[in-house]
Order: structure tokens, then C-alpha cells, then sequence
């Protein structure tokens, strides 16, 4: 029983010190060089008759040092590029090399790599057109080589493990490509998968991994890797991008680099120290060099980039600055390098739209390399960070409506104004009268914030496409009143100021302007934030005038009862209208991190007590973009039904 006991304890032991292994970021300087004192695997020419194809063919393979017939292997599949064969890995990339050493500082498990010809045609030579249509088809065919010829011929040959826990596959290029076609094609025979700078051949990721259910039970890993520069990094960021949104676990490897064999010797060097051995998927996000550039950046800027665990790391070049921060869910201190370049790696951030600020020297201002968004009060940088919830704000094939920038004289201000308006698809073409959503920002933002980063054309656009949505104009006014005293947008006398420019300003010219219904079934008032408040104040005060009101993490201060009593007192002497005018009154918060959640939520007990009828939704997120995107996502479908 104690020797039993002793041997779980080392079992246990043992398995965790192996989950627990150093994360490697790459291969150090030297892990491809040749080390003298160590001992050497062994390359072996071979060939194996492929029924497949009707001919004798040829293919390399690596034995590890030690290698013993009366042990069984696991088995490695190593595939080459499309103007390779199974010479390419030895000559361009010293696959044995590299193993030998890593087997020297016990670093990987032994097992045999086979590396073939994966161009299974009678020709199957790297000479002549290596795009010929022949020779093009024979990547194709050699799947079906692969299973059925060359597997059972290393097999047969050699002491090898059968089942697919200890079978891999990887390649660089057209061989990445075929390694991802091949390997998750056939999770039976494959629970390791690589693809190094995977080529055109590629598959769709929704034929690559169909049931995302299924790869998760069987793939032990799925390594992902590219170089930054390599013309080729849509394939490999395509299929990311859908694993991430499918939760497939996977390592998504960015390095500098082309599309060459510095890239694919590293990559050979890092997939082949999991093989075979337990992994911990949850430290997948850890093993990378870059990140990717986010999609807010300026037109070539590498930086900032988003790591796979949405960490941000930004390089900023202020050599003559002498302190630099980004700010960015918090106050970041970063480092200088000798080249005067700053640099940090940030926490974890949250997902979707932030704005954030480079401070140099004290002094707050937009980071050069991204995209600049008026919020905060000013000209501020924006960051897109990657959120597998946010297929319906993505840019689909779909049919695309129109943002269009108009600029209207007020009667209620006297000035001139601008708005910005949302048209469905088809709407030039269409004699139909359109119902109109009023859709209101936030403090500190104004009528470009819902256009961009609220994301509102393409909100809708899908929601359209999908029916879930009548086709609407959406009118996205400006709500800064100038000088109306106090804090701006949160006082009775720029409440007001607002109500009157929705009224005789903004509904007025759009009225006027667009083809859009003019009864109060077809008007929708809605506002995040400060425009929450203003959809409080204007859409209650005339809900003769709208059929729906949205109210996005807002709600009357519960400190303010100068500006809020009366407001509750004229809906307590008018429940009966506003309950009959308004039939979707609906109410959303970001969650208890939502600085307006508490509020809300007294709010909505005054509601209760008074018997306003409304609909609640929560949306975690705090007080922020994503929030109101999801809000503009739920609210729209409910209109004008």
C-alpha cells in the first residue's frame, strides 16, 4: 500500500511538473546549430509504394537517438512547402538538428518524424511548374496517400503508437495548409495539428473545424504560426480569428519575420516541445512574440498590438521625453530602450471599443499610430480590442446602408448644426416612408460617437439581413446645447435647450430631408449615458410625439432632487398617458460596474411605485461602447413592430 502510494505521489508529481514548464518564447540563439557531445538521431531515405497514386515514392525519416526497435513511438508527419519535397525540412531547416538538441536538454519526448513528398503525383518533382494543374491537384491527393499508403507503411516499419493521441502532423506553407486540411479533417488519426505560415490551400475555417464542439474534445493541440511580415498572414489570422470566436482552444504564434525558414525552424523548435506530453490549454494566450497590430491603428502602424490574452503592448519613440504613460484601463508607466523608444505591456483589457490616452511628460494626448475619436471631451485615441460576442457589429457580406453627414439650420439655436444619418440598404431605390430612431450620445461625445464607435451602420445592417430589424433611418443628433450653465447636458435648463432643438431643429429638417413617416408610431427616442437622460426628459415629456423610448446606463441622480422630483412628479400625474403613448420604454445598464447603475436602479423602484410600465436589460461592461452597442443590438429589433 505505501509503495502504491509513493508511486501516485510521483505520478502526480510528475504531471504537474510538466504542465508547469517554463513558457519559451522562442528558440534561443544556437538551438539550430550543430552541438558537438550530444548524441544524434538518424536521417533515413525510403521509399513506400503508394496504391494512391500507382508508383514507387520517396520520403525522409528521422529516428531520435536511442532509438530502439523494442520501444514504441509516437509519430510526427512533417510536411514541405510547394516547391519542396522531402528533402526540403533537411536541406533548408535541420529538423534533426534541432531536435537533437532539444532532446539533449530533455526538452521533447522521442518520437520518429516522417517527412514525405506531399505532392502525390506520378511527377511528383519540385522542377518545372510547381503551379501546374497536375501538380496543384496532387497536394489534394495526398491526403488520401497519407492515410492509406504512407501511415500503414511507417507503422508496418517501424515500433510505432498507433492511435491518434500519438500521431502529429504539421508543415510549413502549402504543407501548413495541408496539415490543417488533413489534420483537422481527420481528428480520428490526429490530436496534434500545426501549420506554420499556412498557404492559400488552406481551407475556410468553417470547413477547417465545422463542429467547434468536436475539436475541443479531441484536439490536444492546435498550433497556429506566421511571421509579421509574411504576405501570407491572412490565412493563418482568418483562422484565428474564427477559433477565438469558438472558443477552440489553440496557440496563435506571431513572430518578426517572412515567409522563410527563420520562421519555420522557430516554429518546428516550439510545436515540438508539446508533443505528446499533458498541456495546459489555458497558457495557449502566453506563447507568442507579437501580437496583432489592433484594427484602429493607422494605415502600417505595427503598434499598438493586442496579444492573444487581449493584453496591449505600445511602443512609443520620445527619445527626448522623460516620462511616458499610457492610459489605458489605468495609468501605465512605460520603459525607455536605448533608441529612445518607450514601451509597456499592459493588463488584460476590456473587450471592444477604448479610448485611451498617451501622457508624455504629464501632458495628456492622442497616440499618433491609432485612430482618433471625439470623447472624453476632446480629440482622443481609440483601441478596437478583439470580442468573440461581437459577430453582430462585424463587417458582413451583407447589403450596407448609408451614414450620411448633413449639416441643417436650427430655429431653435439660430446656428447651423450637424447631423449624422443612418439609411438602410435599398433606400435610394425605395418609395417606402421610413420609421425614424432619434439616437442620442453620451458627456463628452457628440453625434459622431454612434457612427463610429457605436458602430451603428453595421448594427443594423445585420440586423436587417437576419430580419430581426425593420429597415429604419436612424438620425444620430448632436446633443451639446453651448452654454447653458452647469454641467453640460445635466441641468433642467440644457434639457430643455435639447428638447427644443428635437423638436423645431433636428425632427423638423429630417422630416423635411429624408423619406421617413411623420406619426408618433413611426418616431423612437433612445440615449446612452447623458442621452439617456435627455431621452428621459424630451420622450417622456412628449410621448404623444414617440412609440419608444430607450434609456442606455442612465437614470435621474438620486443626489439631485431639484432636477429629478419634478421630473417623477409629472409622471406620477400622467401614468395612464405615458403607459398608453410609449409601448417599448426600455431601460438598460451595464452591469453593477455601470457608474450609473445605482441610479438606475432607484429610478426604476420609482417607476414600480408609480406603475410606468418598462422592460430592463443588463449587459456587463460597465459604462461603456461595447455596452452600448449591445444596447442598440437588443433595442432595435423591438421597434416599430
Amino acid at each position: 500500500m505505501k509503495k502504491k502510494l509513493v508511486s501516485i505521489i510521483a505520478l502526480v508529481f510528475m504531471t504537474s511538473s510538466l504542465l508547469a514548464q517554463k513558457i519559451e518564447k522562442e528558440g534561443p540563439k544556437g538551438f539550430d546549430q550543430v552541438r558537438a557531445g550530444i548524441p544524434n538521431g538518424k536521417i533515413e531515405s525510403l521509399e513506400y509504394s503508394s496504391k494512391t497514386v500507382g508508383t514507387i515514392r520517396k520520403l525522409t525519416v528521422y529516428t531520435p537517438p536511442g532509438f530502439n526497435k523494442n520501444k514504441k513511438y509516437p509519430v510526427l508527419y512533417l510536411l514541405h512547402g510547394i516547391g519542396g519535397d522531402e528533402k526540403e525540412w533537411l536541406n533548408g531547416g535541420k529538423p534533426q538538428v534541432i531536435l537533437d538538441n532539444l532532446y539533449a536538454e530533455g526538452k521533447v519526448e522521442p518520437m520518429i518524424v516522417v517527412m514525405p513528398n506531399g505532392r502525390a503525383a506520378k511527377d511528383d518533382s519540385a522542377s518545372g511548374n510547381t503551379m501546374s494543374a497536375e501538380k496543384v491537384q496532387g497536394f489534394a491527393t495526398f491526403e488520401k496517400d497519407l492515410l492509406n499508403d504512407l501511415i500503414p507503411f511507417i507503422e508496418k516499419k517501424y515500433p510505432t503508437l498507433k492511435d491518434r493521441e500519438h500521431r502529429a502532423i504539421a508543415g510549413l506553407s502549402m504543407g501548413g495548409g495541408q496539415s490543417l486540411n488533413f489534420g483537422l479533417g481527420n481528428l480520428d488519426k490526429f490530436a496534434w495539428v500545426g501549420g506554420f505560415s499556412s498557404a492559400p490551400n488552406t481551407k475556410q475555417p468553417q470547413e477547417l473545424v465545422p463542429n467547434p464542439e468536436e475539436a475541443k474534445k479531441k484536439l490536444k493541440l492546435l498550433w497556429i504560426s506566421c511571421g509579421d511580415n509574411d504576405g501570407l498572414i491572412y490565412n493563418s489570422k482568418r483562422t484565428h480569428d474564427y477559433l477565438y470566436k469558438n472558443d477552440v482552444p489553440h496557440v496563435y504564434y506571431l513572430e518578426p519575420g517572412g515567409h522563410d525558414f527563420k520562421v519555420w525552424k522557430n516554429g518546428l523548435y516550439m510545436f515540438s516541445q508539446f508533443l505528446f506530453k499533458p498541456v495546459e490549454t489555458s497558457s495557449f494566450t502566453k506563447y507568442t512574440i507579437l501580437g496583432e497590430p489592433a484594427e484602429t491603428n493607422i494605415r502600417n502602424a505595427k503598434y499598438p498590438q493586442i496579444l492573444p490574452d487581449n493584453r496591449v503592448v505600445f511602443k512609443i519613440k520620445a527619445p527626448d521625453a522623460k516620462k511616458v504613460q499610457i492610459d489605458l484601463g489605468g495609468k501605465n508607466d512605460m520603459t525607455k530602450d536605448e533608441d529612445g523608444t518607450w514601451n509597456v505591456t499592459t493588463n488584460v483589457i476590456n473587450k471592444g471599443f477604448n479610448y485611451y490616452s498617451l501622457l508624455i511628460d504629464g501632458v495628456a494626448v492622442a497616440d499618433p499610430a491609432s485612430e482618433t475619436f471625439y470623447g472624453m471631451g476632446r480629440m482622443a485615441s481609440g483601441i478596437e480590442i478583439p470580442n468573440k460576442e461581437g459577430a453582430f457589429y462585424a463587417l458582413n457580406n451583407v447589403p450596407h446602408g448609408d451614414i450620411r453627414i448633413k449639416k441643417y439650420f436650427s430655429k431653435a439655436t439660430n446656428s447651423w448644426r450637424e447631423m449624422y444619418v443612418y439609411t438602410p440598404p435599398g433606400y435610394d431605390n425605395s418609395n417606402e416612408k421610413y420609421p425614424v430612431l432619434y439616437l442620442l450620445h453620451g458627456g463628452g461625445e457628440d453625434h459622431r460617437g454612434w457612427a463610429t464607435q457605436g458602430k451603428t451602420n453595421l448594427i443594423l445592417d445585420n440586423l436587417i439581413a437576419e430580419n430581426k430589424a425593420k429597415p429604419m433611418v436612424i438620425a444620430m443628433i448632436d446633443g451639446n446645447m453651448g452654454n447653458t450653465g452647469g454641467i453640460a447636458g445635466f441641468n433642467e435648463n440644457a434639457l430643455k435647450a435639447f428638447e427644443r432643438e428635437l423638436k423645431m431643429g433636428a425632427i423638423p429638417f429630417v422630416e423635411s430631408n429624408f423619406k421617413v413617416a411623420t406619426d408618433a408610431k413611426n418616431r423612437a427616442l433612445a440615449g446612452l449615458s447623458m442621452g439617456g437622460m435627455q431621452t428621459l426628459y424630451a420622450g417622456v415629456k412628449n410621448s404623444d410625439m414617440f412609440s419608444s423610448l430607450g434609456v442606455f446606463s442612465s437614470g435621474w441622480w438620486a443626489n439631485n432632487p431639484t432636477l429629478s422630483d419634478p421630473q417623477y412628479e409629472f409622471m406620477k400625474n400622467n401614468v395612464a398617458t405615458i403607459n398608453s403613448n410609449i409601448k417599448e420604454f426600455w431601460i438598460s445598464m451595464g452591469g453593477k460596474e455601470d457608474i450609473a447603475f445605482e441610479n438606475c436602479k432607484i429610478m426604476m423602484g420609482k417607476f414600480d411605485q408609480m406603475g410606468i410600465k418598462y422592460k430592463y436589460s443588463e449587459y456587463s461592461g460597465g459604462h461603456s461602447w461595447p455596452v452600448w452597442r449591445h444596447d442598440l443590438f437588443m433595442f432595435a429589433p423591438l421597434l416599430f413592430k
